[in-house]
């Protein structure tokens, strides 16, 4: 989980090359930040890296006063070799001259290091990374020019990699390279980018080629060379510019991503309803209602939006098997050409669901994928896809990811019944209407979750209880304490706490239950009776003018609206309770410790 941003100008640009590389690795600290480093060619390689935010470490080593034409720079989150300056990105060959950045993992680096040490390389990190610059070297030393060793170091090399690359005796390109791991291209005049994701390029360009796996090539400032087993691609018919401005990935006046992310929800659900394109739906909703089998894939949040859907498919008659993408093997034997996978991942890069999907689609299942991001992995590997126009989210704890996630899938179910006779007239009015009611409860719930937070602070666990499809909300609820808050939160079906969980409970000890399926709210208020009974403080979000609020010490209401939009606005109250409660904690709930953004890596 690293991010890699590289430049390259045709002369010299009005600011300096080190602070566009800095501004860079700013808008990519959330793929990784215990580490930074930036390499640049300005009579010779000179590189800068340490432990350390970007900040810190710009600061530290002056990145800012650093001139060139061609540079990279890397954000690390560790995997081989403690976060310190030996093992921080970029790194270098025996002579210094090429310098590489790279995020993923090199599975075969060990007995490529020893190979190299035999032949007399000096290795300094240590680090997967390094066995790259290494075989390039010495590949070059056998007379190829640096592309030819490049692509030549890339036919040894076993693992999910993106890598990028710069030679300083070539210093007029960048070559590049991807498997599993993401990266684009950002198409300029006059220069070129490589870099981990969009965002990153937006200060600069909204013209991006996404790169596919298995490809590698180059970039100059005036052209873009991509090749995939040896034939050129044709990379102007690849060309997709980005609706998305600089300006939406920043804060925005907000002290954290993730507050002004949960703040965002009401237009980025009006986003996701507007871009719903009908024939998909049908597609999707057609396949759903054909399938043998239908698998839900997903990790962490985009698993609880699966469920989401999972718990509300038996009434269409269907058995739904949700699948935590890295437990896809149990079900290995049972996939087949007559099965449907819906496989959801915000970012399309997941590693453990691109690995799921793959190989379900090796045996012949068809796959639907939910995603944020055009031109994603996930995106081409499946047979119809669903973008949930979220816009870009910064924060590594996922919030409108969730919500326009549940609102994609709720038009799948939607789009199923009335495939199926029924009239969804009332439905489809109550999904226009969700990004107003997200509004809303953004308003009405704010304050709440900020005094609850108070109270919070100082305690060591908590319990998340629902019954039927209020359960996902719970579990995604506990998930983001734990994340950002740092503290231990459980999700349990409601009615499974008083099985064993119930034995922690005390006085004062927190319970958030959750409200948001109609047909189970009569049966949680006796797991509440049964908590209060035990002394816990018990909190919850209810619909508005429900009997529900009564029962509970401290209730957090919600606009009313249907089943399959609850899920949405209740974990609203939730994301805004995990967030003040880690402010009040004294915590970064964008950074949130040993998390990144996007896991690449298995």
């Amino acid at each position: 989980m690293c991010g890699i941003f590289g430049i390259i100008f045709a002369e010299r640009p009005r600011r300096p090359l080190g602070e566009i590389l800095r501004r860079g690795l700013e808008r990519l600290e959330y793929r990784g930040y215990d580490s930074a480093g930036v390499a640049v060619v300005d009579r010779g390689l000179v590189v800068k890296k340490d432990a350390g935010k970007v900040a810190e470490v710009a600061q530290r080593y002056g990145f800012d006063s650093l001139q060139g034409v061609v540079g990279l720079a890397h954000t690390r989150w560790a995997t081989h070799g403690k976060p310190d300056q030996v093992n921080a990105h970029p790194h270098v060959d025996c002579r210094g001259v090429i310098a590489v950045v790279h995020n993923g993992i090199i599975e075969n680096y060990a007995e490529l290091k020893e190979e190299l040490m035999k032949r007399g390389h000096v290795f300094r990190s240590e680090t997967d990374t390094e066995v790259i610059a290494h075989l390039v070297e010495e590949y070059k030393k056998q007379g190829l020019d640096t592309f030819s060793a490049f692509k030549k170091a890339l036919s040894r090399v076993r693992g999910a990699y993106a890598i990028a690359l710069i030679d300083a005796e070539n210093p007029r390109a960048i070559y590049f390279a991807r498997n599993l791991s993401p990266l684009i291209i950002g198409v300029g005049e006059g220069f070129n980018i490589v870099a981990s994701d969009i965002p990153t390029v937006l200060d600069h360009t909204k013209r991006v080629i996404a790169v596919r796996d298995g490809e590698y090539g180059y970039i100059t400032a005036g052209e873009v060379y991509i090749e995939a087993d040896g034939v050129p691609q044709d990379v102007a018919a690849r060309i997709e510019e980005i609706p998305w401005s600089a300006e939406m990935a920043t804060k925005g006046g907000y002290p954290h991503f993730m507050l002004k992310e949960i703040y965002e929800q009401p237009e980025s659900l009006a986003s996701t309803a507007a871009g719903l394109e009908p024939a998909q739906l049908e597609a999707v909703a057609n396949a759903l209602l054909a399938a043998r089998n239908v698998y839900i894939v997903g990790a962490g949040t985009s698993y609880h939006a699966g469920l989401t859907l999972a718990f509300i498919l038996p009434r269409l008659r269907i058995t739904p098997i949700p699948v935590i993408s890295s437990e896809y093997a149990i079900y290995e034997d049972l996939y087949d050409k007559d099965d449907l996978a819906i496989a959801i991942s915000q970012s399309g890069e997941t590693i453990d669901t691109i690995k799921a999907v793959k190989a379900m689609r090796e045996r012949g299942v068809k796959v639907v994928a939910v995603t944020n991001v055009v031109g994603s992995t996930l995106s081409r590997e499946s047979d119809v896809v669903l973008y949930t126009r979220a816009g870009p989210e910064m924060g590594v704890a996922a919030t409108k990811t969730f919500t326009t996630q549940v609102l994609t899938l709720a038009a799948v179910y939607l789009t199923a019944l009335r495939a199926l006779g029924h009239d969804v007239a009332e439905h489809q009015r109550e999904l226009k209407a969700v990004p107003d009611l997200a509004r809303k409860t953004i308003e009405k719930t704010a304050g709440t979750a900020k005094e609850l937070a108070r109270r919070l602070r100082q305690r060591l666990s908590a319990y998340y209880l629902g019954r039927g499809a209020a359960l996902p909300v719970a579990m995604e609820g506990a998930l983001k304490l734990k994340e950002v808050a740092y503290l231990h939160a459980e999700a349990y079906p409601a009615g499974e706490s008083k099985h064993g969980p119930i034995a922690l409970v005390e006085e004062g000890f927190p319970v958030i239950f959750v409200f948001s399926d109609p047909n189970t709210g009569e049966k949680t208020l006796s797991n509440v009776a049964e908590m209060k009974a035990r002394g816990a403080l018990t909190i919850g979000t209810v619909p508005a003018r429900s009997d529900y609020a009564k029962k509970l010490d401290v209730a957090i209401e919600v606009p009313q609206t249907s089943e399959l939009f609850a899920p949405i606005l209740h974990v609203i109250p939730l994301q805004m309770l995990a967030y003040f409660t880690a402010v009040e904690r004294g915590y970064d709930p964008d950074k949130p410790r040993n998390l990144a953004k996007t896991v690449t890596v298995e």
